[in-house]
């Protein structure tokens, strides 16, 4: 047995067994943990942890690594009023000097047991989970920013017994068995802290639970919603009817599923930071209030719920062996993001669309715009590999301007690309025989024992693949990984039957203005600049017209054509270039000063779309098309 499958072999059995799972249960440590979120209005939630310790000195973590964030994230600095008890007096402590989620004390004799309290305080801002998760009307608990943990022991082995009091009235959704529940108090039974940490809880005065189990469906799964009005709950029959279809559709792409239950914790608020973050038996997705109320709406939390979901099989159930570290300390190595993410980025709209929650239509814009977004003229493919975006997202995810030079988290629709491509190869090698479906439930498959963690490493994907499908898979994805070509990997589009195209028709639910940009302009693939609906420039596309003129990414444009700009102007603008050469001047302002500058185009407005060749069997479509009955 190589090195890495004896790594794997033992990850499996110290992280992911229940016999070594009810060990813990009886031989760890057990802390008790009570959180006040009486306060969430006020964006404060109050910690008090009772711990058992033996006198002498004690090392205590606060989460650094959160699993699903890839990256140091753990808001520490969000903590505040710590405080060490033991028999009725203050213990002192220090941080460590090296590592700020890091405390040092010294437990006095005759002490058993430590009280430790802190206040959480809600953040404005902030990464994913440690951003803001509180609002008048609701609050997201995530368990990693409400405890302290002692160092030695890993997570699995330290057993907390949790009890969560929330405001009156307010109800709550999350994975978490109850023990037992008096008016706003909730006991929760023992769990370890690696399940706690994935097992977030939702809670609000406007909560609504909605059940989602495709009828002879054994496992029980419910959408959680929670929102700042009662009219944001309103979740319409055709997408309950849709997302019974992705549990059903999911059942026929893995073929088994690997949690008790499921809940999908779904915060709908202006005043959250929004995204959407895995966990084994749920996910964490938050978005605006009138998302279910509105048909683009619609279809972006479809996508998101959709992705999120795919992450119990891809991300939970098998992991990376090196972002399956013990306890949350441990840097994680995201070298293998372009599978954790790449392959969920692409079933989440594959199921998106089998479902419903998308038309085939939309499925088709989306591997248009993924594919046109990577294409021609962004020269961070030039320089930065597919490979690096993955291996160097600890401390660099990067949103805003300049992605097309610099790149960010690529692995995502790069990945999306290269697993539609992964899907074709299995179909054309085996001549139809063969689907993803099979990979699926080779790699994902296997029986329901609950949560469970079975990691991997690229050896072991690549030779999945050939025993279902002989190929050179090791060269195919070192080929890709490795690529600095500034041409988009569009095999897969191809191979499918399709290719890319531009025309003036915006994308399928682009909505008006033809953009993600809050009502804004992507004119990407025109004079090169997306603007927001105020007038920011979000990005402006190296060496690009737009950037030839001096536009520039955190700008903000003030006039076109001596006009206050609009969005309407500037599609008007270059609308007015398709058949003849326009001049469009446009007046920025940067930082305290203004500029003129004048863009000279011709060609209209162009957006991505896939045309189909008629020459070749049409496999995208079929993908696409549902397997539940």
């Amino acid at each position: 047995m190589s090195g890495s499958r004896l790594r794997t072999a033992l990850l499996v059995i110290l992280l992911a067994t229940p016999l070594a799972r009810a060990r813990s249960q009886e031989s760890g440590t057990t802390i008790r943990l009570t959180l006040d979120a009486t306060a969430a209005p006020q964006k404060i939630l109050h910690s008090t942890l009772v711990m058992p310790v033996k006198p002498g000195p004690l090392t205590v973590y606060y989460p650094k690594w959160i699993p699903g964030e890839h990256e140091p994230s753990g808001p520490v600095g969000n903590i505040a009023e710590l405080k060490f008890t033991a028999n009725g007096k203050i213990i002192p402590w220090r941080r460590d000097v090296l590592d700020v989620y890091t405390f040092h004390l010294d437990v006095p004799e005759g002490s058993s047991s430590l009280e430790i309290t802190f206040d959480y305080l809600e953040p404005s801002g902030g990464p994913y989970s440690g951003g803001a998760s509180a609002t008048d009307k609701l609050v997201v608990v995530s368990w990693n920013q409400n405890v302290l943990y002692p160092a030695g022991a890993r997570a699995e082995e330290i057993i907390f017994h949790p009890t969560l009091r929330l405001p009156e009235g307010w109800k709550f959704g999350t994975p978490l068995p109850v023990e037992n529940q008096s008016g706003n108090e909730v006991r929760f039974k023992p769990v370890e802290l690696d399940r706690l940490v994935d097992s977030p809880v939702v809670a609000g005065e406007y909560f609504r639970a909605v059940d989602v189990t495709p009828e002879g469906e054994p496992i029980h799964h419910e959408v959680d919603l929670v929102a700042d009005s009662e009219a944001a709950l309103a979740m319409s029959p055709e997408v309950e009817k849709d997302m019974k279809n992705l549990v059903a559709e999911s059942g026929k792409l893995f073929g088994a599923r690997h949690y008790r239950d499921y809940h999908f914790l779904l915060t709908l608020s202006n005043h959250v930071a929004h995204f959407g973050l895995e966990h084994h038996e749920s996910n964490d997705s938050r978005t605006g209030e009138d998302v279910l109320l509105t048909p683009t709406g619609r279809r972006g939390v479809g996508g998101l719920l959709s992705h999120e979901f795919m992450h119990s099989w891809n991300g939970k159930f098998r992991r990376p062996a090196d972002l399956a570290v013990a306890y949350y300390q441990a840097p994680m190595k995201d070298d293998l993001l372009w599978v954790y993410e790449g392959l969920t980025d692409f079933l989440g709209p594959l199921l998106a669309a089998r479902s419903g929650l998308w038309t085939p239509e939309e499925y088709r814009e989306h591997f248009a715009s993924t594919a046109a977004g990577l294409g021609p003229g962004r020269p961070g493919r030039t320089w930065r590999p597919l490979q690096d975006t993955a291996d160097a997202i600890p401390g660099m995810f990067r949103f805003g301007g300049w992605g097309n030079w610099v790149r960010g988290a690529d692995y995502y629709p790069e990945g999306d690309l290269l697993w539609l491509e992964v899907s074709m190869i299995i179909h054309d090698q085996s001549h139809g025989a063969k689907s993803i479906e099979d990979f699926c439930h080779a790699f994902y498959g296997g029986q329901n024992t609950g949560p469970e963690l079975k990691p991997y490493t690229f050896g072991d994907l690549v030779r999945v693949l050939n025993d279902l499908v002989p190929y050179d898979w090791g060269g195919f994805f070192h080929e890709r990984l490795t690529s600095t070509s500034p041409e988009a990997p569009v095999g897969g589009i191809e191979r499918g039957g399709w290719k890319v195209e531009y025309n003036d028709k915006p994308p399928a639910g682009a909505g008006e203005g033809g953009g993600r940009f809050g009502g804004g302009v992507n004119a990407d693939y025109s004079i090169g600049v997306s603007v927001g609906g105020d007038g920011t420039v979000f990005d402006s596309i190296k060496n690009g017209l737009a950037f030839q003129a001096g536009v520039m990414p955190g700008m903000k444009v003030v006039a076109i054509n001596d006009r206050a700009f609009t969005a309407d102007l500037l599609h008007q603008a270059l609308k007015a270039s398709k058949d003849n050469s326009v001049t469009m001047r446009l007046l920025v302002l940067n930082d305290d000063y203004y500029k003129s500058c004048a863009i000279t185009y011709q060609g209209g407005e162009r957006y991505p779309h896939l045309l189909r060749v008629e020459a070749k069997p049409d496999t995208l479509d079929d993908l696409a098309k549902p397997l539940a009955k």
